[in-house]
């Protein structure tokens, strides 16, 4: 095995979902397809990023995954986002309404700052050190 193709995040809704990570994030829709049942199988992966990890926005399909919509790491920063310009991205990302946690910070390992996508799961906004 050579790779992780898609980590699935449990949403409320595809579309708010879709808007969220493609208007805000500036993610792109990779798929988007009718399974017949009503639910869809949707994936999105950060713009420009070649065929690495993408999201399978997945919805929630009854109470217990509801339940979790927004808490699927228990409160820990659970995904992490790379930029090659923080200063851009988090201007950005400020502008188109992503709520940050916390100001940039410029630790050993590079600049971060944790903000959270529309349900409340925490990501970090992280341009690695050289």
């Amino acid at each position: 095995m050579s790779s992780i193709a898609l980590v699935t995040l449990v949403v409320r809704d595809y579309d708010e979902a879709l808007a969220f990570y493609i208007d805000a994030l500036g993610f792109d829709l990779v798929e988007d397809t009718g399974r017949g049942d009503g639910s869809r199988w949707v994936v999105v992966r950060p713009a420009g990023s070649p065929a690495g990890t993408g999201l399978l926005l997945a919805r929630a399909a009854d109470g217990d995954q509801e339940s979790r919509v927004g808490a699927q790491t228990g409160g820990r920063v659970g995904f992490f986002l790379h930029t090659d310009d923080f200063a851009r991205d988090h201007a950005r990302m400020t502008a188109a309404g992503v709520r940050f946690l916390e100001e940039p910070r410029h630790e050993p390992y590079g600049s971060v700052a944790v903000f959270e996508d529309l349900y409340g799961n925490r990501w970090d906004l992280l341009q690695p050190a050289a």
